[in-house]
């Protein structure tokens, strides 16, 4: 393990907790950002409008030039 001295000073009771505390802070302060910052993300959260993809025509293989 590349940080096992660190264990030395911090108790892992009391580090392990508080990394998974700081990594669940973080997430939530990104998608709480992600939200705030954008417009779509709260539509699409909403059900917003519903936008069906049209696939162009195929075009006739018989027809002939």
């Amino acid at each position: 393990m590349i940080y096992s001295k660190m264990w030395c000073v911090v108790k892992p009771s009391v580090g392990i907790p508080v990394f998974i505390a700081a990594v669940a802070i973080s997430s939530f302060s990104v998608h709480l950002a992600l939200t705030m910052n954008t417009t779509w993300v709260k539509s699409f959260l909403n059900g917003g409008a519903k936008v069906v993809a049209v696939a162009p025509a195929a075009v006739d293989a018989t027809v002939k030039k």
